[in-house]
């Protein structure tokens, strides 16, 4: 999202059917908010497509001793980690396919996992590993497109190279949209950039729900190693005590004058910046030391020049799940964490995969996870927030010339924690060489359903699109049989 200023906010109003041109005047003065834009398209959104009303089908549901999320925290390991080398290691299978990483035992008897993720070792018990991941797309682009919204790119399985429409919402934004409160702050927040290969990829936003549904994206600085939000930033000029005095005048002098629905919107942009609920959630320094080291503090080297080693800000990987943490706190729903930004400079492990994942790609992302999953533990927060952790593919079971595996989405792992899942359970499973699954085949569209499930919604629901057109929340099934109850 970009800031809104006083043109931005006229426009607005000038296409709104119910805003007059003293409805402008009356909120020029405050003009200089830059979230007055987002609870302006909020208004018009309201009025033209959400209607008020919830999605058709969308209804709490729950099950017997289980009680619905309050929160999901959607880790993204853009690139796709070698399943084969993280959850589903093959030691029986031929050295050209089960690799150089030995499997370790784990705190649930009979899982094993692999030898550089030692810490996650340690907190299985409290996790559920689905083996048996798969789906159609073998580029990057369509593949992350399929692992946030649940559904097959429109256009095909391809990379893009000049910037597209999104068409499907993604998780947050649909779940931003079914459950609208009044009271909520920031209903969906991701952070640390947009991921990009060539373009952003275009799965991180509202999709054909609106920008409306966008999340609140959260910008990493790695060179002070620091987290903001553009929209809740003021211009210089316009400090926050002087946005208070303005609102202030417009309501001393228009006494008695019949609210609008466009206040509600300012008067939610104001109240926001005053709590300061998201900035507090984003200054870490009100976290101990030891506890930031828990999550992994790094210095920002960029290592020797191997692609993993020059992520952008790969030295915050493990602040950005320290943040996520704290915007649950904090209330937010749904928050997505991308680990890498860029394309070429992730977990593509095309070429050196075992000394990418040995060296630069396991170690940090093994502490920050298992630290997350621990930390929400003692914090009594893990019973009610659903931790998931997958790439948009797998790694090819054959190893390639250049000791790298290919992409390979026939068959991966994803790792959920908290949430209800039944500790230390095991999904479906893949065949000898981890190249397809042999039991229980889950699909994107199926984990989509899950967390909606879990949030209390019928994933048989219906969102419409700009033509009204209904969609269900979800097309896939529950794998409800992960969960306790």
């Amino acid at each position: 999202m970009r800031s809104v200023h006083r043109n931005d906010i006229r426009q607005s109003l000038r296409s709104s059917p119910d805003c007059s041109r003293h409805d402008f005047l009356r909120f020029g003065g405050i003009g200089s908010l830059t979230l007055g834009g987002l609870w302006l398209r909020q208004l018009q959104a309201h009025a033209s497509v959400v209607g008020g009303q919830p999605a058709t089908g969308a209804v709490g549901r729950t099950e017997t001793g289980l009680s619905p999320l309050k929160a999901c925290i959607f880790v993204f390991y853009y690139g796709g980690p070698s399943h084969l080398d993280t959850y589903d290691l093959k030691p029986s299978a031929p050295s050209t396919i089960r690799g150089e990483f030995q499997p370790i035992s784990t705190t649930v008897p009979g899982l094993q996992i692999s030898e550089h993720l030692p810490k996650m070792a340690l907190v299985m018990h409290h996790c559920a590993v689905i083996r048996s991941m798969h789906h159609k797309n073998r580029l990057h682009d369509s593949a992350s497109i399929e692992t946030h919204t649940g559904r097959q790119a429109a256009q095909g399985d391809r990379e893009e190279f000049a910037p597209i429409e999104q068409f499907f919402p993604c998780h947050g934004s649909t779940l931003s949209y079914v459950r609208r409160q009044p009271g909520l702050a920031v209903s969906h927040a991701a952070l640390p950039f947009m991921f990009h290969n060539v373009v952003d990829v275009p799965c991180q936003g509202g999709g054909f729900l609106g920008q409306d549904f966008d999340p609140f994206r959260i910008a990493v600085d790695g060179t002070v190693g620091s987290y903001a939000v553009p929209e809740l930033a003021l211009r210089g000029e316009l400090p926050l005590r002087r946005v208070n005095e303005r609102l202030q005048l417009r309501t001393a002098l228009q006494p008695g004058v019949q609210s609008l629905p466009l206040d509600r919107y300012f008067e939610k942009a104001s109240g926001l910046l005053s709590a300061g609920v998201v900035q507090s959630a984003l200054d870490l320094s009100q976290e101990p030391q030891q506890l930031r080291e828990r999550y992994g503090l790094y210095s920002a080297s960029t290592g020797n020049g191997t692609a993993a080693a020059l992520g952008e800000s790969r030295h915050m990987r493990g602040q950005n799940l320290l943040v996520a943490r704290r915007l649950v706190e904090a209330g937010v729903p749904f928050v997505n964490v991308f680990d890498f930004r860029q394309q070429g400079q992730n977990w593509d492990s095309h070429a050196q995969n075992f000394e990418q994942h040995r060296s630069y790609l396991l170690p940090p992302a093994d502490r920050a996870l298992a630290a997350l999953i621990t930390d929400l533990h003692e914090r009594g927060l893990l019973d009610s927030t659903l931790v998931v952790a997958t790439g948009e593919f797998g790694r090819t079971p054959q190893i390639n010339a250049t000791a790298g595996r290919d992409h390979w989405p026939d068959c991966y792992s994803v790792v959920l924690a908290g949430g209800g899942v039944q500790g230390g359970a095991i999904y479906g499973a893949s065949d000898a060489h981890g190249a397809f699954p042999a039991r229980d085949p889950v699909t994107p569209a199926d984990l989509a359903a899950t967390i909606f499930w879990r949030f209390g919604l019928d994933p048989a629901g219906h969102i419409p699109d700009r033509t009204q057109r209904p969609w269900k929340l979800a097309e896939g099934e529950p794998i409800r049989s992960v969960f306790a109850g």
